[in-house]
């Protein structure tokens, strides 16, 4: 029997139960794999909390890497013993899990485990944000909210790299020279400065071509200020609360803006879609272009904790939970 957090009603951190669990044998088209390393994202918290509804119990987490040990009917291609990562399939926060072979990654040689537990699912995520949603190219601006933040920290960086201008924001002076130091050109203090009329001084009034807003109710409407005629908001988190649009007239307003709410979901519904863009990732690594930042450990045991401290904006790039 192994252990993992279980929620059996939505709420605070302390909603997590440590648990036997025992995720029982694959079945066709799965693996069982023993965590090495858990990936800790916002949409953890709000799935615990239920501002992302889950059917009840649930294991949280939605990323994480191991090494396999038990092998389902039909997997062809994958041995006991191999390492594999995965993003965006909840059940991370327990020592092993049963794992679709559609959502499984294998980790290439020269990535360690705890680097693509803590880079998948961010790192995926600045890939569709980039090269998807909008793809991003040199000489263009745009303005990144919680650009200390684990995916703040990777899409920055690949951003400068592709030729892109880089405005970041950040909540603390201490996030300041690390979000410099990790692909912004420019780094503002949303609590202590105003960062839209900064960013229109920075621009020269023009504003930016793309707002990337993981924060949410605190930033959302004064972003639209910071765009220029016909830029893009996409709005990709909630950390402070969700966003609500009643009047679209507000993108007309402000520049017949465009509006996009985008998931990961919705950008890798199949494995040859991850797979690529999980190739895309690796090779920015290796290039040296994106440096992964872990910012924080915490043990397995300890998730609630690191659920508050993140919650808390008391943490800087990826964090892990080490079983």
């Amino acid at each position: 029997m192994t252990g993992a957090f279980l929620v059996r009603t939505h709420g605070g951190a302390d909603a997590m139960e440590w648990t036997e669990h025992d995720p029982g044998q694959p079945g066709p088209g799965e693996v069982r794999i023993r965590h090495t390393a858990i990936g800790l994202n916002f949409i953890d918290t709000y799935q615990r909390s239920g501002l992302y509804p889950m059917k009840l119990p649930f294991v949280p987490g939605n990323e994480g890497a191991g090494r396999v040990v038990a092998i389902g009917e039909g997997v062809e291609g994958i041995a006991i013993g191999d390492r594999l990562a995965y993003q965006g399939v909840a059940g991370a926060y327990a020592e092993e899990r049963l794992l679709p072979v559609s959502r499984a990654v294998p980790i290439p040689d020269d990535i360690d485990d705890e680097t693509a537990a803590s880079v998948l699912l961010k790192g995926l995520t600045a890939y569709y944000l980039l090269h998807l949603t909008w793809p991003l190219r040199a000489g263009e601006t745009i303005l990144f909210h919680a650009a200390a933040g684990g995916t703040g920290l990777i899409a920055c960086q690949w951003a400068a790299a592709i030729g892109a201008t880089v405005i970041g924001t950040v909540g603390s002076d201490e996030k300041v020279a690390l979000a410099r130091n990790n692909g912004c050109a420019h780094v503002i203090n949303y609590r202590s400065e105003d960062f839209v009329a900064r960013v229109r001084e920075l621009t020269g009034g023009r504003g930016v071509d793309v707002v990337y807003d993981s924060v949410g109710k605190d930033t959302f409407e004064r972003s639209l200020e910071c765009l220029r005629p016909r830029g893009l908001m996409v709005s990709f988190g909630n950390s402070t609360g969700p966003v609500a649009v009643p009047d679209l007239g507000i993108l007309a307003r402000k520049g017949s803006l465009f509006l996009t709410r985008p998931t990961g979901a919705s950008y890798f519904q199949t494995r040859a879609d991850t797979l690529a863009a999980a190739d895309a990732l690796w090779a920015i690594i290796r290039s040296g272009k994106v440096r992964v930042h872990i910012g924080q450990r915490f043990a397995l045991s300890e998730a609630p904790a690191a659920h508050r401290a993140l919650e808390g904006r008391g943490t800087v790039g990826s964090s892990l939970l080490l079983p």
